[in-house]
């Protein structure tokens, strides 16, 4: 191909690319070759972030169950008190939760209360847009994650997002993570394959923009080999997600299926520091009781089978969970026996570092800000102790001179 064509199609390919970062599209049996010749170093710190698109409610969640205004500020959607399952004598968790109770009783969960940021903002995009920049002043264009990657070499396998679409926290200024769609990544072969590894060498005369999308291009054949022995592995059946009454916001729709292929990654060695999973339908405006319940069982039950799936490796503990949701729900409950957008919520950190416990201040219901329950932690602690203590990176060059922090990681 000329040079002409070939700057003519980079043109055009470069359109969807960022200016600075540019998303990876890998394939399995890319990872899977990464994993064999260059595994990650035992030991490493693994990082896999949970999404639950659309707000969750965490008063749903971890239940203050002895506390008399939770019932009367919700009477349609409010749990019997004998379905809860108790962690202390004040808070419970969702009755369908029950894989999470186990890790809290074994101290491998942390939960972390009243998580938010200043000035809350009730929109789904511009809320997760704070969350996943950790910018909650001031609209920035890369992600806290990306900006850890920035400081990191260049390498397409150090962080992941399981799908098709990156988020916006694995966008770095300079450098971003990976996507791998679910299905996996057909990859052309013959003629075309020649023609698209001709296009994907960067020429002088190329713009940064233009070489961003070439070697974007490069990354996705200069791995390819015909090594799948990952693949061939069989899975374990992971459960559809249920059909949720109450809406979905986005997200992957099957989390177990997607922790599934990370715990097969990160078992093979896999270089990847960094994990992206979601689960989407937590926006429930109407009949949340039982939408929520089973999404929530979603989440527990993948959750504790990846723990499980870890146990027979020699990884498990590298590995820390971080879940998350863009903000919690209103306190009192609709006219449609659900929820609509409120502000602070619980973050849960699982896994063998972890000091199982409470973390954070438990938001009042006594003491509600427009209707709202008080954001009692800023989610800039929990993201400042995840980089200094699980990517062993200091947090200042991705969150500034930020001095909170959610001791919630044992020392090692």
């Amino acid at each position: 191909m000329d040079t002409l064509s070939r700057r003519r199609f980079l043109k055009l390919t470069s359109g969807a690319v960022a200016v600075g970062a540019t998303a990876n599209l890998l394939s399995l049996d890319q990872i899977a070759e990464a994993a064999i010749n260059r595994p990650l170093a035992a030991g490493t710190p693994i990082l896999v972030v949970v999404t639950l698109y659309g707000g969750n409610d965490g008063l749903n969640t971890v239940i203050p169950f002895k506390d008399p205004l939770y019932f009367s500020s919700r009477p349609d959607i409010s749990y019997k008190a004998e379905t809860m399952l108790p962690l202390d004598a004040e808070l419970a968790l969702n009755p369908s939760m029950t894989g999470l109770k186990g890790l809290w009783d074994q101290k491998k969960l942390a939960i972390v209360r009243g998580v938010g940021y200043p000035k809350p903002d009730r929109s789904h995009f511009s809320s997760m847009a704070k969350w996943q920049t950790a910018s909650p002043d001031k609209h920035i264009s890369s992600g806290w994650l990306g900006r850890w990657l920035d400081s990191q070499p260049e390498d397409a396998m150090l962080a992941i997002s399981l799908g098709s679409v990156l988020p916006p926290m694995l966008a770095g200024t300079k450098l971003s993570g990976s996507a791998l769609p679910i299905g996996g990544l057909t990859i052309p072969k013959g003629t075309l394959a020649a023609g698209c590894t001709r296009l994907s060498k960067v020429a002088r005369a190329d713009s940064p923009l233009m070489a961003a999308a070439a070697t974007s291009m490069r990354n996705l054949f200069n791995l390819s080999t015909s090594v799948q022995p990952i693949l061939k592995m069989p899975a374990p059946v992971a459960p559809d997600l249920p059909t949720a009454n109450g809406g979905n916001a986005g997200g992957d729709t099957n989390l177990s299926q997607q922790l599934d292929v990370v715990a097969k990654l990160i078992a093979a060695g896999s270089p990847t520091k960094v994990w992206s999973v979601s689960l989407g339908g937590f926006d429930t405006h109407a009949n949340e009781a039982n939408a929520q319940a089973e999404l929530l069982g979603v989440v527990s039950a993948s959750l504790t089978k990846f723990m499980s799936q870890l146990k027979s490796t020699t990884r498990l503990n590298d590995v820390t969970v971080m879940v998350y949701s863009e903000f919690g729900r209103r306190v009192k409950g609709n006219a449609s026996q659900g929820t609509d957008h409120g502000t602070s919520g619980p973050m849960f950190l699982i896994g063998e570092k972890v000091k199982g416990g409470f973390f954070g201040d438990q938001p009042s219901l006594s003491k509600l800000i427009d209707g709202d329950l008080a954001v009692t932690t800023d989610f800039r602690d929990v993201y400042a102790t995840v980089l200094e203590s699980i990517l062993k990176s200091p947090a200042e060059q991705t969150l500034g001179k930020w001095s909170g922090r959610t001791n919630f990681i044992t020392p090692a």
